[in-house]
């Protein structure tokens, strides 16, 4: 179907085009309508004609769908609806206005090797992803043991505005499917690990080796075991041999290969032992090595290779560096993220964007600056003119009036505040190039995702005095040599 051609109706929605024609099915941008001229612009996926008879496939998509609407994290693509339409079983899931990571590294080519802190921001957002996915459990509290079984390039999608996001759980695996479905082999070979191939019991450490294939082809701008045919590419999987990336690309430092290397051993036990232990590695790596990269950065770097490859002249992507004066100043940082309860039994009541809406309005009033801003996430600094103090108690009250109005929309919130001390260009109004993973950047960051699990506002000693009576101690947390910090939970 033609852009440009009038939109076949589908149940309730209006297909616009065509995207993509798979082995299994074939997928649409859509309309959807509702009350006062709402309209939302989403994808449907529809089971191939031919494929409308056979169960193995039905059930297949219905899994898709099963599994994929448990996952409600700002990197998995949503899925909103499962249905029949005369016959034809389809998905609606959210749209992805970009470009998946295969097309995105084929046109990058022509301005020269893949930067190496995109490249890692990438894959560490597909982490959080599998964490998620790897973690979930279901309404009574049992392990889903969800693998997704096809991460490549082509099921990692970058959108125009720097987000990364997961999709097609088409084949992956999880404890609620008939064990017949885990027996047999699907997938791109060239991204399957050994013990897929091999018709193995699979883990989450299946989807990391998959993720170090991906990594590594980044990085190194060669694809590591695909081979002119199937056996030949089956076989190379099975030997898991590794050349070094740094022969083909010097700057890439030990422990960035050591990272690789390990997520790639032919034995599961030899990898990491979880997607969170592996996006707290590259983490730390990006910190030390000064790899840093934000969405923007990723959304800058997207135009660039556009351009580029439609012959349109765009600037450099490298941020600009600092302004000539830069001054001292004391800021207070909190980091926020939204998500649905693990064992929750009633679903959100809100979406992620409008809960996200509604924080800004909060953030507003506290005179708080939203220095980056996702579905669901948010990092907001207080630029501390007035004193540290106030603006201290202005970030708890703000992050005490989020947790209120996140838990009423029916998300947990995971959330940290620290003070600290940053850099500000005058011109810029930001800290030089790579604060978003710096002093109080990181740390509030940090904060945030160790109280992810659950679900209270974390502050540093400084920001508990704030709040004297409100908060209870959690911790003393080493950070360097003999070196600590007290953190402390907000009742």
């Amino acid at each position: 179907m033609a852009a440009s051609s009038k939109p076949e109706i589908f149940g309730k929605y209006h297909l616009l085009e065509k995207i993509a024609t798979g082995g299994m099915a074939e997928v649409y941008r859509a309309r959807a309508y509702g009350m006062a001229g709402f309209e939302k612009i989403l994808v449907i996926k529809k089971i191939l004609d031919q494929l409308l008879q056979d169960e193995e496939f039905v059930n297949l998509f219905i899994d898709e769908a099963r599994i994929a609407v448990q996952l409600l994290h700002v990197n998995i693509v949503q899925v909103f609806d499962l249905g029949e339409v005369d016959g034809q079983y389809y998905m609606a899931m959210e749209y992805v206005h970009g470009l998946d990571l295969s097309r995105v590294v084929t046109r990058a080519r022509n301005i020269g090797p893949f930067p190496i802190p995109l490249a890692l921001f990438i894959l560490a957002e597909v982490l959080k992803a599998l964490q998620f996915a790897h973690e979930r459990v279901d309404e009574q509290g049992k392990a889903m043991h969800i693998v997704h079984c096809d991460i490549s390039p082509q099921n990692i999608l970058i959108s125009y505005a720097g987000e990364v996001k997961i999709t097609d759980f088409g084949i992956s695996r999880a404890a609620f499917q008939a064990s017949d479905q885990h027996k047999v082999i699907r997938g791109k070979y060239a991204y399957m690990s050994p013990e897929q191939v091999e018709g193995k019991s699979l883990s989450g450490k299946t989807d990391l080796f998959s993720v170090g294939i991906v990594l590594y082809e980044i990085l190194t701008g060669r694809r590591l075991f695909k081979m002119r045919t199937r056996d030949e590419t089956l076989a190379r999987v099975r030997r898991a041999e590794v050349p070094s990336p740094r022969a083909y690309r010097p700057e890439i430092s030990e422990d960035l290969e050591g990272i690789l290397l390990k997520a790639l051993s032919r034995q599961p036990g030899a990898r990491f032992e979880s997607a969170g232990e592996m996006l707290e590695v590259i983490s730390a790596l990006m910190v030390r090595e000064g790899h840093r990269a934000t969405n923007n950065d990723l959304a800058a770097y997207l135009k660039q290779v556009i351009d580029s490859a439609s012959g349109t002249r765009s600037s450099p992507v490298t941020p600009r560096g600092a302004s000539r004066e830069m001054r001292s100043s004391a800021v207070v940082v909190l980091s926020v993220e939204a998500a649905p309860p693990p064992r929750s039994i009633a679903a959100p009541r809100t979406t992620l964007a409008a809960l996200t809406q509604e924080w800004s309005g909060i953030i507003s009033e506290s005179n708080g600056e939203a220095w980056e801003r996702g579905s669901g996430s948010m990092l907001v600094v207080w630029v501390a003119r007035a004193g540290l103090r106030d603006s201290i108690t202005r970030a708890v009250e703000a992050a005490v009036a989020l947790q209120r109005v996140t838990h009423a929309a029916g998300y947990r919130l995971s959330a940290g505040v620290a003070p600290g001390v940053a850099r500000i260009s005058s011109e810029t109004r930001r800290p030089s190039r790579g604060w978003e993973l710096a002093g109080p950047f990181y740390l509030a960051r940090w904060m945030m995702n160790l109280s992810a699990h659950r679900g209270r506002v974390l502050l540093t000693e400084v920001g508990a005095r704030q709040v004297r009576g409100r908060s209870g101690l959690l911790g003393r947390i080493p950070i360097q040599g003999s070196r600590y910090i007290n953190l402390y939970e907000l009742g």
